[in-house]
């Protein structure tokens, strides 16, 4: 039985997560949930599962919370320190990161510090501080399994060979609402436009970085680290179809590739039945019917976060907090109206290159530049 830690359990990943558990109860078990305000829909999912703890990391919400909507036995804790508690609790097996943004990583660190098997399904974790990240797991024998449906996909595919053998992977992106987009044509591009992507249901911050493919250059650093690459050993390929989620190229010229209808359902259930594979809930490919797999380079003109995301790899140290950081605050101000769709890759890029470059940054470092780098775009022209 694993016990498991979901963190952002209303999100899309903690929902389709608690999917998964409810499809296996023989050999899952939930045992703690997280939020930020989320209070009415953490009480439903404590009803379901009844869970040990309940978490609200915002603490200014306790007031509004009505304990007695939980099940009997879930203890309801608030703010971010108790999440980082749970998400180390010796009663905890898994933990799945499912909390978007710079927030996750601390909850992260918690859970990796404390050697447990941790399901990343934020980028922003190994973007932010993925040396440390990796020099920690190694160091606390914790495990690192990816939920992004992308990185999932490309662990899985190199299982196919051995680390010498890899010559590069992959990774498809779908090209989001704008794939096709010339520059100009992306001037007048409003949020409500933006947050129609064609394929996958997401929160509106991933929407966007999938709008601007800012998502595709926070996943070529985290791919850098996960996997021990080269950022020359890391491609991007625009997949529209969402069928095949990332490939792996051996040295022989062989590309294996994962494929699957798009339900992150798949993902995540792999990284909590590894290694073992199990029946799912997601639906599988339908061979009966034609259908046709497309693939074309990305417009780096269009969309110049990809360049961004390739410049940080290269150079690593400080420039994956500063462009994460950066780019939450640049999204928050095109959502509210305060900036328009190119400035977001435009602010990011300035920001990165006035930033004072560290190869050896200290967590502590890492998180006084994510402020440093909100405050510059806040004050950006």
């Amino acid at each position: 039985m694993k016990r498991i830690a979901v963190l952002g359990s209303t999100g899309s990943i903690g929902t389709s997560t608690l999917d998964v558990i409810a499809a296996h109860p023989e050999e899952m078990q939930l045992t703690a949930i997280t939020a930020h305000n989320s209070w009415e829909q953490l009480a439903e999912q404590s009803q379901q599962f009844h869970p040990r703890w309940a978490v609200l990391s915002n603490s200014q919400c306790e007031p509004a919370v009505c304990s007695s909507r939980f099940a009997a036995g879930t203890e309801v804790l608030f703010g971010n320190d108790q999440i980082e508690r749970v998400a180390s609790a010796e009663d905890v097996d898994v933990v799945i990161c499912g909390i978007v943004g710079a927030a996750g990583l601390k909850v992260a660190w918690a859970a990796v510090e404390a050697g447990k098997t941790v399901g990343i399904a934020n980028k922003e974790t190994l973007v932010v501080a993925g040396p440390l990240i990796m020099d920690l797991a190694a160091r606390s024998q914790a495990t690192l399994l990816p939920v992004d449906s992308e990185h999932n996909a490309i662990f899985q595919a190199l299982q196919a060979g051995k680390p010498q053998e890899v010559k590069r992977i992959i990774l498809t992106a779908s090209g989001g609402p704008f794939r096709g987009f010339t520059q100009s044509e992306l001037k007048d591009v409003t949020p409500e436009k933006a947050l129609a992507h064609p394929t996958w249901e997401m929160g509106p911050k991933i929407t966007i970085d999938s709008a601007t493919m800012m998502n595709k250059a926070l996943e070529i650093i985290e791919a850098k680290w996960l996997f021990n690459l080269t950022s020359d050993q890391i491609s991007v390929v625009v997949h529209p179809q969402s069928i095949v989620h990332s490939m792996v190229e051996f040295v022989d010229g062989s590309v294996i590739a994962q494929l699957s209808p798009p339900d992150m359902r798949l993902p995540i259930q792999y990284a909590l039945t590894y290694p073992d594979r199990k029946a799912g809930l997601n639906t599988p490919m339908d061979w009966s019917r034609s259908f046709e797999l497309t693939f074309e380079p990305p417009d780096l003109e269009a969309f110049p976060a990809l360049r961004l995301g390739y410049e940080v790899a290269e150079h690593g140290g400080t420039c994956g907090a500063v462009l994460n950081a950066a780019n939450e605050a640049a999204v928050e101000r095109f959502l509210s109206g305060e900036l328009r769709f190119c400035d977001i890759a435009t602010s990011c890029q300035q920001i990165l290159e006035s930033h004072q470059f560290d190869p050896n940054p200290s967590l502590e470092d890492l998180f006084l530049l994510d402020d440093w780098a909100r405050k510059e775009i806040k004050k950006w022209k």
